[in-house]
């Protein structure tokens, strides 16, 4: 196929997914339906118009790999040493529950247990990129259901690559104990984990600050970090997508990591549409008449089962009802590591197509029903709320504590140039907690009071001020004296649903007054104001010499 024709293809399947979406969001329905629909319209079980599997494929990788890069950014050491102990009990429960459960299903459906276990594991596995899309969508990552989810998610892809990997082996001919096998992928998994903690200890924070000097090259620089380990994790035997989550977590913490996710957050969107559209292209409807009766029972267990075993283990270590239904939500799908992971099992000869057929089948339901569920959660809970308080200790203590966060401030202050860090300095010494943002990565090694934050971000991007903490902020303050900047930041934190004040500074009163048109709580005039202040200090001295 001429590249020419490459072009045409993916320009065709841009068309209709434009148009499929369009029409289902003016339906209200989820974006991530219309793209699989379009997916398996065009593939080869319907129309069979996409003949350019390749190009498709690799777009859905680099997505892939791009938001398995930010799902790492926004995991930081904070959030491990907090949610540690939850996420690994609660991945390990799940996953235990729902192979011990699922297999005996498929025993008694008449199943051999060779075809009932290998089902059973893939039904363990949930969907971390429809999970994160999902929960970006309703800003509900930062939520502490949103990060305990995300964290039994990442026990669940370390379990699914070492599974894949044990039988990746046994279809290259690989020989030997499946438990020794097991334990050279942790062994491999921890020595690169300690080559990209060295990096984040003593090169990476370097290397941030001079590609920071520029927002191009800060992106460039990320996407580059990102696709480099994912390639060398895929080269060590792992998933890409592993490299990428460890590439993400090795900048979550250092300051740059806001600017970088608001940066990538267009291109993840962009090209995860090949991801689901590739994934719809991958459904092959003549697999799944004879399998409907036991998809659907699979289906009704994943879509209830693991979501009561989430909550019930949740409930049982300290956490509320509410935060075990929301978080129990996101595993009510299998993800597309179960149809690799069957696919797998048919290359090695240990199942047949027809186990692959009905894994794909109980992927579509689950992951189209379980997106609305995901959507909706506010209101099953509401519904589901009487019925939920055997989930519930009589003492929820770990939410009675106030919950730990790593930016949880009262003041944003944009700009942290030299007035800016003074004006920082005095709130933080009347006890104040301010989260400064400046673009100049100087700003960011300047000394500062322990209440102050300080984060790498540009004012002027409003998918950056979106991720900002805006929600328990009261005060939001610009020391950038840029009008036309300015302005255009009141628009975008109302737009986000700030709430508190915003006081902004000035050049002069024209300006000053044109802010206040635009929606400024107050204005300063810092030569205006200095200016007063040093004339009343000169006249204490001519009156009191």
């Amino acid at each position: 196929m001429s590249g020419h024709d490459v072009f045409q293809e993916i320009a065709l399947l841009l068309l209709a997914a434009a148009a499929v979406g369009a029409l289902l969001l003016r339906l209200k329905q989820p974006l991530i339906i219309a793209y699989m629909l379009v997916g398996l319209a065009v593939g080869p079980s319907v129309l069979g118009w996409i003949t350019a599997s390749a190009p498709v494929e690799l777009f859905a990788e680099i997505g892939v790999t791009v938001l398995l890069f930010v799902v790492g950014l926004k995991l930081d050491l904070h959030l491990i040493r907090r949610l540690g102990k939850v996420a690994l009990a609660t991945g390990l429960g799940q996953l235990g529950f729902t192979i011990v459960i699922g297999f005996l299903i498929g025993l008694a459906l008449g199943m051999g247990w060779v075809r009932a276990l290998y089902i059973a594991i893939a039904l363990t596995f949930s969907s971390t990129i429809i999970i994160v899309k999902l929960l970006s969508d309703k800003r509900e990552l930062d939520s502490l259901h949103g990060r305990i989810a995300m964290g039994f998610l990442i026990v669940q892809d370390i379990a699914v690559v070492v599974a894949m990997m044990i039988i990746g082996t046994q279809g290259a001919g690989g020989e030997g104990d499946a438990g020794a096998r097991a334990l050279e992928v942790l062994l491999k998994l921890g020595g690169l984990t300690l080559l990209v903690g060295a990096l984040m200890r003593f090169v990476l924070p370097k290397l941030m600050t001079l590609a920071a000097e520029s927002q191009e090259l800060l992106l460039v620089f990320a996407v580059a970090w990102g696709t480099a380990l994912a390639a060398a994790g895929e080269w060590l035997g792992f998933s890409k997508e592993v490299g990428a989550f460890l590439a993400g977590f090795s900048l979550a913490s250092l300051p740059f990591r806001e600017a970088i996710h608001a940066r990538l957050a267009s291109l993840r969107d962009f090209l995860l549409l090949f991801f689901f559209v590739h994934l719809g292209t991958q459904l092959d409807l003549r697999l799944l008449g004879d399998e409907i009766g036991a998809a659907l029972l699979f289906s009704l267990f994943v879509l209830i089962g693991n979501p009561l075993i989430v909550m019930a283990i949740m409930g049982y270590m300290g956490y509320r009802k509410r935060t075990g239904f929301l978080a129990g939500l996101t595993v009510a799908q299998i993800s597309e590591f179960s149809i690799l992971f069957m696919a797998m099992g048919v290359a090695v000869g240990h199942v047949d197509q027809a186990a692959l057929g009905l894994v794909t089948l109980v992927g579509l339901i689950t992951i189209t029903l379980s997106t609305y569920m995901i959507l909706y959660s506010q209101q099953l809970f509401a519904w589901f709320e009487p019925f939920l308080g055997i989930f519930e200790r009589r003492q929820p203590f770990r939410e009675d504590q106030p919950e730990e966060r790593v930016l949880d401030p009262e003041v944003l202050l944009f700009g942290f140039g030299r007035y800016g860090r003074r004006f920082a300095e005095c709130l933080s010494q009347a006890g104040a907690r301010v989260l400064a943002i400046d673009f100049d990565p100087e700003a960011l090694a300047a000394p500062r009071p322990p209440s102050v934050e300080v984060v790498f971000g540009a004012v002027e991007d409003e998918e950056f001020i979106g991720h900002l903490p805006l929600a328990k902020a009261r005060v939001a303050i610009s020391t950038l004296r840029n009008r036309d900047v300015d302005q255009a930041l009141i628009a975008a934190l109302r737009r986000h649903g700030f709430k508190g004040k915003v006081l902004l500074t000035a050049v002069d009163g024209r300006e000053a007054e044109a802010l206040r048109e635009a929606g400024a709580d107050h204005v300063f005039l810092p030569w205006h104001d200095a200016a007063e202040f040093a004339a009343r200090r000169v006249l204490q001295d001519l009156r009191h010499p």
